[in-house]
């Protein structure tokens, strides 16, 4: 079993910086593919970006050049670094991790929860004017 915990939430004004974190615990040997989402209130949820483990990224569009993802795996940590955030970012932010290849936004995004097996519970990001 994996678990997945997000860190590193809060509030931040809009052009400002942020890095979230999500640690990984359990038997992660064919989870190669880890991916963030957000899900604001009334909205759908949203992929955002994925890394598989040849540290490949892939971005929604509107967070290119301005989000990157990265992983750690000697310290079981991916990362999500969020520069020049806009109001639109504000959301609740989850990792997910999975076995789903190839590891792309656009395919995660078909059915998330049937590709992805893990999720953690999330961490708030709110962004102020």
């Amino acid at each position: 079993q994996v678990q997945l915990v997000e860190c590193g939430g809060g509030s931040v004004q809009a052009g400002g910086s942020l890095t979230l974190s999500c640690v990984v615990a359990g038997y992660t040997a064919n989870r190669h593919c880890m991916a963030w989402f957000r899900q604001a209130p009334g909205q759908e949820r949203e992929e955002v970006a994925t890394i598989d483990s040849d540290d490949v990224a892939t971005y929604i569009e509107s967070v290119k050049g301005r989000f990157t993802v990265s992983r750690d795996n000697a310290k079981n940590t991916l990362y999500l670094e969020m520069n020049s955030v806009k109001t639109e970012d504000a959301a609740m932010y989850y990792c997910a991790s999975g076995s789903v290849s190839p590891c792309d936004v656009l395919v995660v995004a078909a059915h998330p929860d049937q590709v992805l097996q893990d999720w953690g519970k999330g961490t708030q990001v709110t962004i102020s004017s």
